[in-house]
């Protein structure tokens, strides 16, 4: 199983990385805060614990873009829910992944300012992907934004990073992929990327100075 460690390739003969790709959840986002499950299990009158479980176990084809959000809440609770709930839940939801860590915007604009290719990677649904697009100043800094909603394939699956790979024009071993899940990282390492678990952006930017990067 891989560690939280951050560690430089071992090849000898590695090339220096031409591209930077970072997932947005827990990355380029701070998580959501811990009162976050708490009103939506409020609203769906569930407790904490079941209302996390239902969350994630529907995910995928929210971020997939075969479900709206409401569509989404009303898979988890049922067809009765009403669009004044759902609503809530929705924009509960959305909101709880707005907090933008600066730290990670400033390793991302150093990582563009320095020539590398700049990419994001993640799994999103339509409406947090308009929301952000128009919103934040983060999503207008990669050169390539491959996202799950807009190619209906999610991480882990393997045809997203191949979209990835096509979108950088870059070959496996010349992009390094920050993303706080395990799973999704051991995927990117067994197709060749070099993936790392998100710790920080100071971990992440010692990381890539070890594989001689200049940021």
């Amino acid at each position: 199983m891989l560690g939280t460690e951050q560690k430089a390739p071992k090849e000898r003969n590695s090339p220096v990385p031409k591209a930077v790709v970072f997932d947005f959840g827990k990355v380029i986002s701070f998580p959501p805060e811990p009162q976050v499950m708490a009103a939506l299990a409020a609203i769906a009158g569930l407790d904490v614990k079941t209302m996390d479980t239902l969350v994630w176990a529907y995910r995928k084809e929210y971020d997939r873009g075969t479900l709206s959000g409401k569509d989404y809440y009303r898979t988890i609770l049922g067809p009765g829910l009403d669009d004044a709930k759902a609503e809530a839940l929705v924009r509960i939801d959305l909101d709880s992944w707005k907090r933008i860590n600066p730290d990670t915007v400033t390793l991302m604009e150093d990582v563009k300012a320095a020539g590398y290719t700049l990419g994001i990677l993640s799994n999103m649904p339509h409406d947090f992907l308009a929301w952000a697009r128009e919103s934040l100043p983060v999503f207008r800094l990669p050169h390539v934004g491959i996202f799950s909603c807009e190619t209906g394939s999610i991480k882990p699956e393997t045809s997203i990073y191949e979209k990835l790979l096509q979108g950088l024009s870059c070959r496996p071993e010349e992009v390094v992929f920050f993303d706080d899940m395990p799973i999704n990282v051991e995927k990117a390492c067994s197709l060749g990327i070099h993936g790392l678990v998100w710790q920080d952006p100071e971990t992440a930017r010692r990381a890539l100075q070890k594989m001689q990067m200049r940021v």
